[in-house]
């Protein structure tokens, strides 16, 4: 029971900082472009990275906090269904150039941010 109110509070949290953050891009660059999810996906996967790599090569990362963190905190703050969303809307507009980049930016900087976290637990861990 302890690991579902983990989840369900580091879920309200991740959800109000996705909330939070596609505010903030909005303001800064506009809504031309999905930037808010852009950003929630690639530093979801950067803190991804990071806290399951550090897991793995070290104790630091205890269930309870890997819980938190990976599966309640960054499966709400990540919004995976949202860009899908906007890429199809952006096919259905006919916008086919900011969908075709909305699916590599995405996809190109989700997996360096990955790797980024990756290398940032590997330095710490040592």
């Amino acid at each position: 029971m302890q690991a579902v109110f983990l989840i369900g509070v580091a879920g309200a949290a991740g959800a109000i900082s996705r909330y939070g953050v596609g505010l903030w891009a909005h303001r800064q660059w506009g809504s031309n472009f999905a930037f808010g999810t852009l950003l929630v996906n690639v530093l979801g996967c950067l803190i991804l990275g990071f806290i399951l790599e550090l897991d793995s090569q070290t104790n630091w990362v205890n269930t309870p906090a890997r819980l938190f963190l990976a599966v309640g905190f960054l499966g709400a703050f990540t919004t995976f269904s949202t860009f899908g969303f906007e890429t199809l809307k952006f096919m259905q507009e006919g916008s086919h150039y900011l969908a075709l980049m909305n699916v590599v930016a995405n996809m190109v900087l989700g997996l360096m941010a990955i790797w980024v976290g990756w290398v940032l637990a590997r330095m710490i861990a040592v």
